[in-house]
């Protein structure tokens, strides 16, 4: 999305949803809790139906420059932030199924890594599939690369993850300057020629690894950083008090420096500008004329010292992990210690459980109803209001009846092959 820019499975969204009634099964997106608290558990999925609904102010919602107030910072808030959170959790529900506290080995471990596989091939074919339509703003292929890449790091420690995603923040925006500076029209024309993923749809390779809107190089930090979280115990109060101080530091040094380095339009997001374009379907992407996260063409240096959304910039990626870090301590907190929040936030809970579904749903629906996309004319909230509350009913509906949503079920059902592993 630009946000639009996770999809679990997401984030991506999440491919395996729990029951409403009790804990989901190990090789759900969210995992059984090991104790008998299971608010860490809720918290995530609220988190991802908060990630889904940031996601559909970004694609249905009116544009930053036609808000005002408290709708502004809505606006600017989900502007970036909601695709990062959808990562983050991909990263989280990644461990769920390689392994939560302690990493799946043996017979166990191919099968966690087969599984894995499985999903990341189905999100890159539908990912593609969906861009034919609705052009590079469909996350989900970036999500079938972000699952391969992220194999070789599924038996790391928490600590071990979070000093490979520090390094990967602190390197790769650099990087993809130096390599996207390189990379002439003329070459990326040329290395497009021959890639059948650009040939089916305005997605290829390189716009998978360095190009595009959710560029892996730079993006794989959220899910590595999310990979890290899956490995701690968020029922401890001790583990949550440290990782909301962390997120807190992140977030302020991150945005703080960059404001000090780049003046006050350091955290700018250039859908201010009211401008607004689309792929090659409806939706518009948000931010549309800023450089997507980790792409720089005809940008100078000192760009790499702002934090806006999808800038792609170490600001951004340390500030944006930071508060994806927050949002998703904070659900967890709040559905653990506030029960009768949680019984009223039920509804809203099932959205996260299948949000793959909602994902997907949102943007079917949108072309169904030829509802208007946040343009630069469109000031109404009624449309998101309308959809907010359509996946809602339905999330809440199908639960009552069924384990997991639609799509989650047809993708948990793909990686049955995966216990043939021997």
């Amino acid at each position: 999305m630009t946000q639009t820019q996770p999809p679990q499975e997401t984030p991506i969204p999440r491919e395996d949803a729990p029951p409403q009634h009790r804990p989901s099964s190990p090789e759900s997106a969210v995992p059984a809790p090991a104790g008998p608290s299971t608010g860490r558990l809720v918290g995530v999925d609220l988190a991802r139906a908060l990630a889904v609904f940031g996601m559909y102010v970004v694609h249905i919602g009116p544009p930053l420059s036609a808000t005002h107030g408290p709708a502004s910072w809505i606006r600017y808030m989900a502007d970036g932030h909601s695709s990062v959170l959808f990562a983050t959790l991909a990263g989280f529900s990644l461990m769920l199924l390689a392994g939560r506290r302690e990493p799946k080995t043996g017979l166990a471990g191919r099968q966690a890594k087969a599984r894995i596989a499985i999903r990341a091939v189905i999100l890159l074919a539908l990912g593609t599939a969906m861009a034919v339509e609705y052009g590079g703003v469909i996350i989900l292929g970036f999500y079938g690369v972000y699952f391969l890449l992220a194999l070789p790091l599924v038996r790391l420690s928490a600590k071990a993850l979070a000093l490979v995603a520090a390094a990967f923040a602190l390197v790769t925006p650099q990087l993809a300057f130096v390599l996207t500076s390189l990379l002439s029209p003329s070459v990326q024309e040329s290395i497009n020629t021959y890639d059948p993923l650009r040939r089916l749809s305005e997605v290829g390779v390189l716009d998978l690894l360095l190009t595009g809107f959710y560029p892996a190089l730079t993006w794989m930090s959220f899910v590595i950083a999310g990979m890290a979280l899956g490995r701690l115990d968020l029922s401890s109060g001790t583990v949550r008090r440290r990782l909301a101080a962390l997120g807190a530091a992140l977030t302020a040094a991150a945005y703080g420096m960059s404001l000090l380095l780049a003046g006050p339009g350091a955290l700018r997001s250039l859908a201010e500008d009211g401008s607004s374009s689309s792929g090659s379907g409806s939706m518009p992407l948000d931010s549309a004329s800023m450089p997507s996260g980790g792409s720089f063409p005809d940008m100078s240096a000192s760009m790499l010292l702002t934090a806006g959304p999808h800038s792609g910039t170490t600001f951004d990626i340390i500030g944006s992990v930071g508060v994806a870090i927050l949002v998703i301590v904070g659900a967890t907190v709040a559905m653990d210690r506030l029960p009768r929040l949680r019984r009223l936030a039920k509804p809203v809970i099932a959205v996260g459980t299948m949000s793959l579904t909602a994902y997907v749903g949102h943007f079917l629906a949108q072309s169904a109803l030829a509802v208007p996309a946040g343009t630069g004319t469109q000031t109404s909230w009624l449309p998101l209001l309308a959809f907010v509350l359509g996946a809602t009913v339905f999330a809440a509906v199908w639960s009552h009846f069924f384990r997991r949503g639609p799509l989650e079920y047809l993708l948990n059902a793909a990686t049955k092959p995966a216990k043939r592993i021997r």
